[in-house]
């Protein structure tokens, strides 16, 4: 409840104090029937130095959808909601770039912390085509540096969910991602000016389930840390296997996605085999410009590798916010999910994220989540615990469509209470940063 106390109130301090940042479009002046969800900001960073955000985008619908969901999987976040990359046109193809690579000091005090230098990033690459008046063509691929940094990732408290070496619980650590962490290719057929329906297929890819990954998620994405409530909700972004149909009109989109539930293994550079015995779903709505919404849920068969004959259901809740202000910019996600295990285990977590510009190369951002998990403690009882996370991070335009960052973050985590707790007293976590990234 703590936890839950302290990010609502940063969420509440940070609101009224949202912001324009000039160098990208403002969507929340357009109207939200000729501009819909997957409406695209920053064009005018395109490289070609053609004028893209000239491009007459009405009527097309989600005629135009895969290029422009521009978040993880088939996932949505508010219209007005910028997403900095580098924009190009080849031919008839319109394409984007997103990069950022990290180098991070880390340090998580207490009786099981530990510390380590690091450098995780990514690398997003994406295409559209369009194919006649209502037909188009979205590809996407997207790498991660994560599996240079070892199989035991990097310290971080209270992260629990995934295995090191096939045979033990990877305990206050957070895992990295695998190298290939989408390659998929997205259909949409046009039904009317707001109606369309699409297909996508990822190998590996994101099923209809929790809200878009973090790493994409605008709430997040100047916060290097890693939330301790990923696998509850937003932990299948990679997944080995899955095929998405869905329906979208206007400012709703239903989904069903068939995919495999497996999580990838501990081996970060190789493919697994898809099995697509899993179900998800997903509702989303985008009310206006600012809020986008979302719940979901699903299947998952054996997903832990460590508990192959558990299965689970999980069910998640999400709302994203962006919006600006004369003195700066906010984005917020409040999101839920609860696991509903085979063996009888319920676990759940809950989540409150924000991010302040008060320039475009100033960022402050916050989180506060608690997770209830059975994999903390000795007993593999299930325990509640919790981290609040402050950090500030300074960047600097160092050329055309790049930025690089200086910052910080301090973490406070609110361990479980036991007296064979290995935590000792609530301790804290730091981390100092530079950055590299796309603008």
């Amino acid at each position: 409840m703590f936890s839950r106390a302290i990010g609502l109130s940063l969420f509440l301090l940070a609101a009224p104090a949202a912001a324009q940042d000039h160098s990208q479009m403002d969507h929340s002046k357009m109207d939200h029937g000729q501009m819909n969800h997957d409406a695209m900001p920053g064009m005018e960073h395109d490289m070609s130095g053609m004028a893209h955000d000239g491009m007459d985008m009405a009527g097309h619908a989600d005629a135009m959808a895969p290029m422009l969901w521009r978040w993880s999987g088939t996932s949505w976040q508010p219209d007005s909601a910028p997403q900095p990359g580098i924009h190009l046109m080849l031919d008839k193809w319109m394409t984007m770039l997103v990069g950022r690579v990290w180098g991070v000091a880390d340090s998580q005090c207490g009786p099981d912390g530990d510390s380590k230098v690091f450098a995780p990033g990514m690398l997003m690459a994406m295409a559209q085509r369009d194919f006649g008046a209502n037909d188009t063509l979205g590809l996407r691929t997207m790498f991660s540096l994560d599996p240079f940094m070892g199989r035991r990732g990097y310290p971080l408290l209270l992260a629990n969910g995934e295995t090191a070496d096939g045979k033990t619980h990877l305990i206050d650590r957070q895992h990295p991602h695998d190298l290939f962490m989408e390659l998929a290719a997205t259909w949409t057929h046009r039904l009317s000016d707001t109606d369309s329906v699409f297909l996508y297929g990822g190998y590996p890819g994101e099923p209809a389930l929790g809200p878009t990954a973090y790493m994409m998620r605008i709430s997040a994405m100047d916060n290097p840390s890693t939330p301790i409530a990923h696998h509850w909700l937003d932990s299948t972004h990679i997944t080995f296997g899955v095929l998405t149909a869905g329906w979208t009109h206007d400012g709703w989109k239903l989904e069903v996605s068939q995919f495999t539930g497996r999580e990838p293994d501990q081996h970060r550079f190789d493919f697994e085999r898809a099995r697509f015995d899993s179900t998800a779903a997903r509702l989303s709505w985008n009310p206006d410009s600012h809020w986008s919404l979302q719940m979901s849920g699903g299947f998952l068969k054996s997903p832990e590798q460590l508990d192959p004959d558990h299965d689970e259901t999980r069910f998640t809740a999400s709302a994203t916010w962006y919006d600006a202000f004369p003195i700066g910019s906010v984005a917020a996600t409040l999101a839920y999910g609860r696991k509903y295990l085979s063996d009888g285990v319920d676990e759940d977590a809950a989540l409150l994220e924000t991010e302040f510009k008060p320039t475009p190369l100033w960022t402050l951002f916050a989180r506060a989540e608690t997770i209830a998990s059975n994999e903390l403690m000795p007993g593999h009882d299930v325990r509640r615990a919790g981290a609040v996370s402050l950090g500030l991070v300074r960047d600097f335009r160092v050329a055309d469509g790049f930025k690089l960052g200086l910052g910080g973050l301090y973490a406070f985590n609110f361990t479980p209470a036991s007296a064979t707790a290995p935590y000792g007293d609530n301790p804290r976590g730091a981390m100092a940063f530079v950055r590299l990234l796309t603008d």
